[in-house]
């Protein structure tokens, strides 16, 4: 099968949606189909699969010609308009809400909804499957099995991690403050703050403001195998988002190095947590600060919700979430 993955943002800019496309096309390949994905994102091509980065009107026609099936991760009214001259099977990955930036359905939305009609759909959670206007089916999205593992279970010197965006939807300043609680009550504890972005030097400041330089420190960016042996360093992974996170694929890489998860309540990230984690309201520091306190003092409460990883990431497994795509198209086509 000839599979066309359209994915507006790619490797090297990094995120879930980058995540995930690359991880499904390199499976999808593996299990013997040709594989070409079209892009905004601007970079070089080291994949054993063609990327076309910013496809003119010519090229995209070509692209969209050439497959046997268009697999759209997250709609794009920018690339399936061909769909209109050629026909082809559409599918959809939702990988977040059909939304405009300020949580409102714009025209755009709208018409968003309206392709929807004639594509078969893709959601990463129940969450997101709740809220589409069509039918569809839950895959998970997948992390990469054979990076994200617990290779040192004994050795964890650190209590806490984040790993993200640093921007204000991710609520690091709210993971901040909770830390500054505990502190006030006596509590000291470690926060490896991992990621960049416009707000890094804002958290650094709230850091030195609330008298946390020595508790916090901040390294920047890491993918892969870097990221993979800082998180087999740490016990517990905060995922604190203001929103409502559509999935969560840094809890289920984090799960796999060995890490608990607390994470924020609302959307699919409970979903990405499972069992392997606890949950707090959004946005309460407060119940944040008592969910750290708690999970960092137990480690036998840790340690319960480690033994549920292996059942819960067998779902998520690049290999497993492929078949199961792989499987949904064959049975729409």
């Amino acid at each position: 099968m000839r599979i066309l993955l359209g994915s507006h943002y790619f490797s090297p800019s990094v995120g879930g949606i980058e995540t995930a496309s690359e991880l499904l096309a390199r499976e999808f390949v593996k299990l013997g189909h040709e594989v070409r994905a079209i892009t905004q994102t601007p970079g070089g091509n080291d994949f054993d699969f063609p990327v076309i980065r910013r496809p003119d009107v010519r090229e995209l026609i070509r692209q969209v010609a050439w497959c046997d099936v268009f697999l759209q991760n997250n709609i794009s009214l920018r690339t399936v308009w061909p769909l209109v001259l050629i026909r082809r099977p559409l599918f959809v990955v939702h990988q977040t809400w059909i939304r405009n930036a300020r949580g409102e359905v714009d025209w755009q939305q709208r018409l968003k909804r309206f392709v929807l009609r004639f594509a078969k759909s893709i959601a990463i959670s129940q969450a997101i499957a709740d809220e589409l206007p069509t039918s569809s089916v839950v895959i998970g999205n997948p992390y990469d099995d054979e990076v994200f593992r617990d290779f040192q279970s004994g050795n964890r010197t650190k209590d806490l991690i984040y790993v993200g965006r640093l921007v204000s939807d991710k609520g690091v300043d709210l993971l901040i403050e909770a830390l500054s609680i505990l502190a006030k009550e006596g509590m000291q504890t470690q926060l490896t703050i991992t990621g960049d972005g416009p707000d890094r030097a804002k958290l650094e400041e709230q850091v030195v403001d609330l008298g946390l330089a020595g508790s916090v420190e901040f390294v920047g960016s890491r993918t892969g195998q870097e990221l993979a042996e800082i998180l087999n360093r740490h016990r517990i992974l905060v995922a604190p988002s203001r929103w409502p996170e559509p999935f969560g694929i840094v809890a289920l890489e984090a799960i796999a190095c060995g890490c608990v998860v607390i994470g924020s309540d609302q959307g699919g990230l409970p979903e990405a947590i499972g069992p392997c984690g606890v949950t707090f309201p959004n946005n309460d520091a407060r119940a944040l600060a008592n969910a750290l306190s708690q999970l960092i003092n137990d480690p036998t409460r840790r340690e319960e919700l480690r033994q549920n990883a292996g059942l819960h990431l067998a779902r998520f497994t690049k290999g497993r979430v492929a078949e199961a795509y792989l499987d949904f198209i064959e049975k729409n086509l």
